[in-house]
């Protein structure tokens, strides 16, 4: 009797749909034009490209304007269709572009910052203009008037820049790995708090007002989401990536996480389940299960006649742990871990199958990704990579 031949699992994926090329250094941010089949991208070439797909099937800039400057950053109001830039002279440009995205008109210019700036966000709601810079400055400015209203000074060069609305409370994430959260009045700031959880530094923010949840990015490869509305200071690791983690983007329709780095990867995180914070690592001189003396602790080891081991820690339970006793390795998806990672054997064996099922997918976008966008309405997801390539994926397969 030949044997029954089962059809292998259909795998979901990101499908691409389209390559946009022709920039001649780093695409550093770019944007999906809502409603349109159109892309505005901003270089360290020091242009701004308005892209649009034309009956070919291609994309070709529609507008193609030089900048006095390498351009570093980008904000893009698609209700009032008003572009700011930000230049690596430390200037911000302002721009209207055109209802049919043929022409672009000057606005104002901000002399924001010292040096290059690093992020910028446009607040319709206020007519505020934030953004950050290489000299440690963090600055808003009335969009209306073109005045500055205030600044503060970052502890380290700011690299994510968040901001919600409702309480008018500004999330900065910078180099050193520290996270600081100003409130927002017309004319002054206040500090609120500062936190750190990375060994790292901050290289991407993302802010989901519903939820009042705050995800940090970093180049420790990791990605932790932080329990703002919460108030219980819950902080809870996300560990998918072999490489700086360069961007993010949160679907709150479907409450699904995409991070992406500079390992290619696109990594999309179901946060609609109930984590687990990571246990702190305890500390002691000897295992905590078999007691038998760490390299350090020269007493027990003379006392006992024992060469000292090398200590570890069981990432499930955090208990220290000598090499013999923590043997096997476990993926542990609800604290974030969806690769293996070194548990003692106790927690090995009390891990079910089920505490084992992934919680994210992964794909890989075969360049290093430098920044996202996605667009909610159509599934749709923007990479932009050291290649100087821009990418647009159809994300709906895995973001549903």
């Amino acid at each position: 009797m030949a044997a029954e031949i089962q059809p292998k699992p259909l795998t979901r994926k990101p499908i691409l749909l389209q390559r946009v090329e022709g920039s001649q250094e780093v695409v550093n941010m770019a944007v999906i034009v809502p409603k349109e089949e159109g892309v505005i991208s901003v270089s360290e070439d020091r242009t701004v490209r308005v892209w649009l797909k034309r009956d070919s099937g291609q994309y070709w800039p529609s507008i193609y304007h030089v900048m006095p400057s390498p351009c570093s950053c980008m904000s893009f109001n698609p209700e009032t269709r008003r572009l700011s830039i930000g230049l690596d002279n430390g200037t911000i440009s302002e721009f209207l572009l055109s209802e049919d995205y043929n022409k672009m008109t000057p606005v104002k210019n901000y002399q924001a910052h010292q040096s290059r700036v690093t992020m910028i966000l446009f607040v319709l709601e206020l007519e505020w203009v934030l953004s950050t810079g290489q000299d440690k400055q963090f600055a808003w400015h009335c969009s209306e008037s073109g005045q500055r209203l205030g600044g503060y000074r970052t502890s380290a060069v700011a690299s994510g820049l968040q901001f919600d609305v409702e309480t008018r409370h500004v999330f900065i994430g910078d180099h050193s790995g520290q996270v600081t959260i100003l409130k927002l009045e017309q004319e002054n700031c206040t500090l609120v708090t500062t936190f750190r959880g990375h060994t790292g530094g901050v290289t991407a923010l993302c802010w989901d007002p519903v939820q009042r949840v705050l995800f940090s990015g970093s180049s420790d490869h990791s990605v932790i989401m932080w329990d703002i509305g919460g108030r219980k200071g819950t902080a809870i690791e996300l560990q998918g990536h072999s490489d700086r983690v360069q961007a993010l983007s949160y679907a709150q329709h479907t409450r699904q996480l995409i991070s992406c780095g500079g390992d290619g990867g696109i990594v999309v995180w179901n946060m609609d389940v109930e984590r687990q914070e990571t246990p702190e690592w305890l500390d002691s001189d000897s295992c905590q299960k078999c007691d038998q003396p760490f390299f350090w602790n020269f007493k027990q080891m003379w006392d006992s006649k024992k060469i000292g081991l090398r200590q570890h820690h069981c990432r499930k339970c955090g208990k220290a742990v000598c090499g013999k006793c923590s043997s096997k390795r476990s993926s542990i998806p609800l604290m974030g871990f969806e690769f293996e990672v070194r548990v003692c054997d106790s927690c090995h064996e009390a891990i079910t199958d089920e505490e084992r099922a992934p919680t994210a997918t992964f794909h890989d976008s075969k360049h290093n990704i430098v920044h996202v966008h996605f667009d909610a309405t159509r599934g749709w997801l923007l990479t932009s990579g050291t290649d100087k390539v821009i990418k647009l994926w159809d994300m709906t397969p895995v973001v549903s």
